[in-house]
């Protein structure tokens, strides 16, 4: 089979469904296709109702926005191809498509890792220091975060797609997902691939890696300062505020740890795992994050209550 390196055309990719069950696809497609529409128009629900709402203008749902716009992009930069090979049954993507796919995906999955630890930072300052609450997350503070953690994802991935254009690769790659990520790019390739690997693990590390660090080290405190109060209801009302983040945490760290031990220790476990386990990772912490919010956070559900009975009204 042919080869390719930057002095040729760039090779073509294939995408890959669940293997055996392509006569399926129009049944498997439908909830797939119904959990993008519930994830779009659930993180599109709780954007109007934060922007329409004065009395939500406050940190914690500001974060909340920035979660619901990062989990948009990630739905809306993995539904082509997912679309594609579906529905359409359409596997073939070029490199410069797969390689912008996979730069958004892991920009999109950094952002929302930096959110959640914003996210418990709120907490942290809400539970620690409740009359220095609004004096500390102020406005520019939080536009500051938002604006340092979309940052610092753009400019880490940036360098990601010029190391893969320097590999080789054959004229026809077979990719183990519906959908490119690095990690599987890379394992395409049949030139040296240290040097992507190794810049791939300190992204890994730099970012999620430092950030569930510091999620746990934020907890450790909230945990600390929760177990000082003395009364007993104070402690469950204080924990309460942290359910729905613990929760969207969970749903995000979860399926990537998931995804991460297949990868490394299931090579012997079915194509249909690896690709179930992705769709996990990438699909449901957008679908779950706007469920768990709306149910858990009373605000939130009041709100979308009372747009419900005026929409009724008119």
């Amino acid at each position: 089979m042919s080869v390719f390196n930057n002095s040729a055309l760039y090779p073509q990719f294939l995408l890959t469904g669940f293997q055996g069950l392509e006569a399926k696809y129009s049944l498997i497609s439908l909830p797939i296709c119904l959990i993008y529409i519930i994830s779009i128009a659930g993180n599109i629900t709780i954007l109007f109702i934060i922007r329409t709402e004065p009395s939500l203008h406050q940190p914690m749902y500001y974060f909340l926005s920035m979660l619901a716009l990062t989990d948009l992009g990630l739905s809306t930069v993995t539904l082509p191809t997912m679309f594609s090979v579906f529905w359409f049954h359409a596997r073939e993507i070029s490199f410069i498509a797969c390689a912008v796919q996979m730069y958004f995906i892991h920009v999109f999955s950094i952002i929302e890792s930096a959110v959640l630890l914003a996210m418990a930072f709120d907490r942290v300052v809400a539970i620690r220091e409740p009359l220095r609450y609004s004096a500390i997350l102020t406005n520019s503070v939080i536009f500051r975060i938002g604006l340092a953690s979309a940052g610092r994802a753009l400019i880490l991935v940036f360098p990601v797609p010029f190391l893969l254009k320097r590999l080789q690769f054959r004229s026809i790659n077979t990719l183990s997902y519906p959908f490119c990520l690095h990690q599987d790019l890379i394992k395409l390739t049949i030139s040296s691939r240290r040097i992507s690997s190794i810049y791939g693990l300190m992204v890994v590390i730099s970012s999620m890696g430092l950030d569930s660090v510091l999620l746990l080290l934020s907890y450790m405190l909230i945990l600390v300062t929760v177990l000082s109060v003395a009364s007993k209801a104070e402690r469950v009302k204080a924990l309460n505020t942290c359910i729905s983040h613990i929760c969207a945490v969970l749903t995000f760290y979860t399926p990537m740890i998931g995804l991460s031990m297949i990868r490394r220790f299931g090579q012997n476990a079915s194509p249909m795992v690896h690709v179930l386990m992705a769709d996990v990772y990438l699909l449901v912490p957008p679908l779950m994050n706007p469920i768990v919010y709306s149910v858990k956070t009373k605000q939130i559900r009041l709100r979308i209550l009372k747009k419900k009975v005026c929409l009724k009204k008119t």
